[in-house]
């Protein structure tokens, strides 16, 4: 039996992810993958929104996805564009990259990291006990881990193994979704009408994505040519000349949340915990930023550091994210459908979504940049992400981002040198002296005074914020990063 601390089932994005943000914390963590490579079947769509561009960046890293993909206004709801350009971020857009470059990036990065992918294997039998989790794969190996982090999507066995319910909504619409080769030129575009949105588009290869709406709702995700065939008939009068597809499959707006990301020493992260429709192109997000959220506390509890409670702030913390997710893709979902009552309900909401207050939150919900995580009464900063601030520090300029790259909390001193000591956790938080002239605001929030220093999370949230005393500084630092070290 082979031990590791973490044991990840899924090595998609949510689970290379996680295990980089592990491996950065020096934890002993192994993936498993029933893929033989990182390889898609399909070319997938995939895009960025701007705060997953941020994390990226905290961690060094977010060149490497901008470098390959376009950086643009991605931002929508229920299709109508929302504009996050003036928003007070380095990165106002969001990035076009199909999810087979987000994946091969993420495993590069966790190559060089040294962790190890347990490849054409899965999960199909787990124990836990009061110290760890038996873990059997299918090639009839066992391991044995601390904790057991199921990563391993929609249809998740370590969610059902574990006996998590799985409550939500039905499906109320379905799509095939394929990759063909036609002999035709179908036209390419989006069309509404009174059989709802489906669309043509060309790829970069020649061949032709396909996302067409089904009349009835079908649950199976192994749709036959001959279905696809029927329903191009149906939308359009003709197939194009249909002659293969290269990838063929069936989604739906079922929305579902997992009532409990954590069960003793088994935890979900992406979708293992949430599934909803893609509008909106929230999922890739959502699941890339549980596994920031859980990396460094799982880190911390797995090293000693922090009692095994701090768990149960990842519960705490990302599922009202989740939650909201479901909700407004749920939304958009409905408005997509083709009356003229409905229709009369988009147009409203367009005309508001082009005012700027609306505009302005609905962007950064859409975007990430809002998340507030509730860490208390206080500033405005506290259980936000921090902003990228440019800093003159005893070293020199530097980008407050660049100081998160190794996934340590940050202590930022911005008041006068030493008068805030944090000594006894000074061998877990790294502390610097800085000073910042420029303006403190967030998206939506606008100004905000400026603090006098700030205790910032592996995540980038803003644990603590002073503002010319330290009260409160030992118990956040305590509460998040653990009890102090004694003094000798």
């Amino acid at each position: 039996m082979t031990k590791h601390a973490v044991v990840i089932a899924g090595g998609g994005p949510t689970g290379l992810m996680l295990a980089g943000e592990l491996a950065l914390a020096r934890v002993d963590v192994v993936v498993v993958e029933r893929r033989e490579t990182q390889d898609l079947p399909s070319s997938r769509a995939g895009g960025l929104h701007a705060r997953t561009i941020e994390i990226l960046d905290q961690r060094g890293i977010a060149d490497r996805f901008l470098s390959q993909g376009k950086a643009m206004q991605i931002a929508s709801f229920t299709q109508v564009p929302l504009d996050i350009s003036d928003f007070p971020t380095r990165h106002n857009y969001g990035l076009a990259l199909r999810q087979n470059r987000i994946e091969r990036i993420l495993a590069d990065w966790v190559g060089e990291l040294a962790v190890p992918i347990h490849r054409g294997r899965e999960v199909t039998v787990f124990a836990q006990d009061g110290t760890g989790v038996d873990v059997e794969l299918s090639d009839g190996r066992t391991l044995r881990a601390e904790y057991l982090v199921g990563c391993d999507g929609g249809r998740s066995l370590i969610r059902k193994k574990a006996g998590i319910d799985f409550p939500g909504w039905d499906p109320s619409l379905s799509y095939l979704i394929a990759e063909v080769e036609m002999t035709g030129e179908p036209p390419i575009g989006i069309r509404h009408d009174k059989h709802g949105t489906y669309a043509l588009g060309k790829l970069e290869d020649g061949r032709v994505g396909v996302v067409l709406r089904e009349e009835t709702v079908r649950r199976d995700d192994q749709p036959s040519l001959g279905e696809l065939r029927e329903a191009l008939i149906g939308l359009y009068g003709t197939d194009f000349g249909l002659q293969r597809a290269t990838y063929l499959s069936r989604f739906t707006d079922m929305a579902r949340q997992a009532a409990s990301y954590r069960v003793g020493r088994v935890l979900l992260a992406g979708d293992a915990a949430h599934v909803h429709s893609p509008m909106g192109g929230q999922g890739l997000n959502l699941g890339v930023q549980d596994a920031v959220n859980l990396g460094w506390k799982l880190a911390q509890v797995v090293r000693g550091t922090s009692p095994e409670t701090l768990l149960d702030s990842y519960h705490a913390e990302r599922h009202p994210v989740g939650a909201r997710v479901l909700r407004t893709t749920m939304a958009q979902t409905a408005l997509t459908r083709r009356d003229e009552r409905v229709e009369a309900a988009r147009e409203t909401l367009s005309e508001l979504l082009r005012m700027d207050e609306p505009r302005k939150r609905y962007a950064a919900m859409m975007s990430g940049l809002d998340i507030h995580y509730d860490l208390g009464t206080g500033h405005p900063l506290l259980g936000r992400r921090m902003p990228d601030l440019d800093l003159l520090t005893a070293s020199g300029p530097q980008r407050l981002f660049t100081l998160l790259h190794d996934a340590r909390p940050l202590f930022l001193d911005l008041g006068e040198s030493g008068a805030l000591d944090i000594t006894p956790w000074a061998d877990r938080v790294r502390q610097v002296e800085a000073r910042y002239t420029g303006a403190w605001e967030l998206p939506v929030f606008g100004a905000v005074s400026a603090p006098t220093a700030v205790l910032v999370r592996p995540d980038g949230h803003v644990a603590w914020v002073g503002e010319g005393t330290d009260r409160g500084l030992r118990e956040a630092l305590t509460t998040w990063f653990g009890p102090p070290t004694a003094r000798s």
